[in-house]
């Protein structure tokens, strides 16, 4: 569970690296005398960092090793932290944010592998367990962004993040598990099989091949992409939603906000519960019709304006089983990698903040002043879900040991 507990605080240097800062956005504009407009522009800016080093040192990772790949990450990360609170323009502070961010996938990429490596057919429960320590982050970051600017400038939440990540390198350096010696052999045998001198530069595009070459993964990356679309209409709409519709005030927006990370946490450890017993196909199954039930009655409440509370609790109800059916997709395609668990990661994720940042985009086309475009967004993205996992999960979800050889071989 230790080892766990540090998965979790590396995987965290993300969501604080974005939610710290955010209070802090308006002096940020002040002091580079700069539109808030482009300042914002530094979060996007910051994911498009964060998907492009998830692309880049995913099949690094499985050619070099987790450990490089990780202690030069967290090493990058932390320097370009204290870089950032030097800076002195807009410019210089967003190529320094890229950068982080880019860094970052560099230490992110090798975890969800290192849970696989550790968990195997049980990797859905691993993974859930550091989603759920790790949700305390977005949690609580803006609050600390908030605690910091109350008797210090913006530069300490920069030197804080760089603190963290230098911690967590330490910590890395100390306790990140060496990979079992069974899958080093067979890295090296297959590296003199598939590598040699004049090949290598080709390895990095035959990895990715590799894996997105496999027929069976295809639909549940359809469904981690789909369900990545939702999970960032949360992120987008939450705040509109409960200030400018509902109403409510500051204070019970970060209320209700809280309770819906809660809801994350809660799904996350009902998950880490029910994948020995049922295993993460029926997981998926059953879960796709409750998100299903669960959009309709959204979008009825939504339409007909019904009480806050009550479309609130179903809206919390829809991001807990979009977080459980995230992690259980996860789950699958990563079991039928052992070889290549860093490159999956970063398809992964690459696709998935690639088009979770379609949210934002397609929102503002749809908005009409109300909350119905939310709900109406959810209910086609579930139906994506819920239609895809019909015709994947059962068929062919779950490789055995012989058809993951071959798969891993082709």
């Amino acid at each position: 569970m230790r080892i766990l507990a540090l998965f979790a605080a590396i995987f965290a240097i993300t969501p604080l690296a974005i939610d710290m800062y955010l209070p802090a956005l308006p002096l940020l504009a002040v002091s580079f005398e700069s539109p808030i407009e482009i300042v914002q522009n530094s979060l996007s800016v910051f994911l498009a960092g964060f998907g492009f080093g998830m692309f880049i040192f995913g099949p690094l990772a499985d050619h070099f090793g987790r450990r490089p790949l990780l202690i030069g990450g967290l090493l990058g990360s932390s320097l370009c932290s204290f870089a950032l609170a030097w800076v002195s323009n807009i410019e210089l502070f967003l190529v320094l944010r890229f950068l982080q961010a880019f860094l970052g996938g560099a230490a992110t990429v090798v975890i969800p592998g290192a849970i696989r490596e550790i968990y195997e057919k049980d990797t859905a429960k691993g993974l859930s367990y550091v989603s759920m320590i790790m949700m305390i982050a977005p949690m609580i970051a803006p609050a600390i962004g908030g605690y910091i600017l109350t008797f210090a400038q913006w530069p300490l939440i920069f030197e804080v993040l760089g603190v963290y990540s230098a911690v967590m390198l330490v910590l890395a350096i100390l306790f990140f598990p060496q990979p079992k010696k069974a899958n080093i052999e067979i890295e090296e045998q297959n590296e003199a099989n598939h590598s040699t001198a004049t090949q290598k530069p080709l390895s990095f595009i035959r990895r990715y091949h590799r894996v997105l070459s496999a027929r069976h993964c295809h639909g549940f990356l359809v469904i981690s992409m789909t369900l990545a679309v939702m999970f960032f209409t949360y992120i987008t709409s939450v705040s509109f939603l409960y200030l400018e519709i509902f109403e409510f005030s500051e204070q019970q927006f970060s209320l209700l906000f809280a309770l819906n990370v809660g809801g994350l946490m809660l799904g996350n450890w009902i998950n880490t519960r029910l994948v020995p017993v049922w295993g993460s196909p029926r997981i998926l199954k059953l879960a796709g019709w409750l998100l299903l039930v669960a959009s309709i009655l959204f979008l009825l409440l939504m339409v007909n304006e019904a009480n806050p509370y009550a479309i609130i609790a179903v809206f919390m109800t829809i991001i807990a089983v979009v977080a459980i059916m995230s992690t259980n997709t996860d789950a699958i395609i990563l079991q039928q990698f052992k070889e290549h668990a860093g490159t999956a990661t970063a398809v992964i994720g690459t696709f998935r903040y690639g088009c979770g940042a379609l949210a934002g985009p397609i929102l503002a086309f749809a908005f009409d002043g109300t909350g119905n475009p939310i709900a109406y967004l959810l209910l086609t993205g579930t139906l994506i879900v819920f239609i895809t996992v019909q015709f994947n999960v059962g068929i062919k979800s779950s490789l055995t040991n012989d058809e993951s050889s071959k798969l891993n071989q082709c």
